[in-house]
């Protein structure tokens, strides 16, 4: 999830832990367990793309550091704070860590909770960033600091703050499953033969939802919305896999492969090959095999070594997404 929305889960959760005690400072360092996971993501200025990914949501987001550095953090802090509760920092700062990474666990990227084991958890129920999520959850966490430590109402709106989210949460599994039997209802009745379906949410929203179909030599994509009233339609992307040629016998190329979990179309443009991750779809709802969200260039060394490159984004693009997003989420 983005950024505001850990701070906010972990605010939460440090004040569920330690509130009573330390009052806002117990938000302050729940705010600051909930942001550390994330700095994993500093590894892309010091290493390649396809390493730096391979990073992301790794072993910060794991049981293992949650288990490993609460306790360390936990002493640095009852070190320095007037509160010496070795065991009530540990605590916050456990539970700080480890939610970070199960809320992660909903979105498409997932997480790799149980590193060192090459697991990824990702059950795609919610994007990034919903402000349907983090919004109430705000307003939970600023009416929280606006009563003292000892105060009732305190522990109310905080309690309502996570009772309100992760009621949420619950309500995206349900909403996913009745998206899923739509997209599979569709597939047969257009008689698709087909190999696997993923589905997931649309940015910014869980009424949207969004489809990869993998068939023989090409992945489908559809879309459909709960105000839907028509058909759903499926787009056609060819994988042209092919275009890789002997690129599939090198090492970046096959992790890359495998950190896109096979959704993988490659594109060519003036003899430029271009590593398309289907999983995050394209910077607008109409067809474009050209301006996937996740573009990588792949570059050849003249010593044969591959690196990837990310294209870059621009506002423009964003600004459309959203314009045709709002269209699509109110019906076909």
């Amino acid at each position: 999830m983005d950024s505001l929305t850990q701070i906010v889960l972990g605010a939460a959760v440090g004040e569920a832990v330690l509130g009573r005690k330390v009052g806002n400072k117990a938000l302050l360092y729940g705010a600051i367990a909930g942001t550390i996971p994330d700095l994993d993501v500093l590894a892309s200025h010091f290493t390649d793309t396809v390493s730096a990914l391979e990073i992301h949501r790794g072993f910060t987001h794991s049981i293992v550091f949650s288990i490993v550095f609460a306790p360390i953090f936990g002493w640095l802090v009852s070190r320095y704070e007037r509160c010496k509760d070795f065991k009530g920092w540990s605590l916050l700062f456990f539970w700080g860590f480890i939610t970070h990474p199960l809320l992660d666990a909903h979105t498409t990227w997932g997480t790799q909770l149980f590193w060192p084991f090459d697991l990824r958890v990702a059950y795609k129920t919610i994007f990034v960033v919903d402000p349907l999520y983090t919004l109430p959850f705000l307003v939970c966490i600023i009416l929280v600091m606006c009563y003292k430590r000892t105060s009732e109402k305190r522990r109310f709106y905080n309690r309502l703050g996570l009772i309100i989210s992760s009621s949420y949460l619950l309500i995206t599994l349900i909403l996913k499953g009745l998206a899923y039997t739509k997209f599979e209802a569709a597939l047969k009745t257009q008689q698709v033969q087909y190999f696997d379906l993923d589905t997931r949410p649309s940015p910014l929203n869980t009424v949207l939802w969004t489809a990869n179909v993998d068939t023989k030599d090409a992945y489908l994509v559809g879309y459909y919305s709960f105000f839907d009233t028509k058909p759903i339609t499926f787009y056609r992307y060819p994988k042209h896999h092919e275009y890789l040629g002997d690129l599939t016998e090198n090492n970046k190329v096959q992790r890359m492969i495998a950190i896109s979990n096979g959704w993988y179309t490659i594109t060519k443009t003036n003899d430029t090959l271009y590593f398309n991750d289907l999983r995050f779809g394209t910077m607008g709802i109409k067809p474009d095999p050209n301006q996937f969200v996740f573009k990588y260039e792949i570059q050849q060394d003249l010593d044969g070594t591959i690196n990837f490159v990310e294209t870059p984004k621009n506002s423009e693009d964003a600004k459309g997404l959203v314009s045709e997003l709002w269209q699509r989420i109110k019906g076909n």
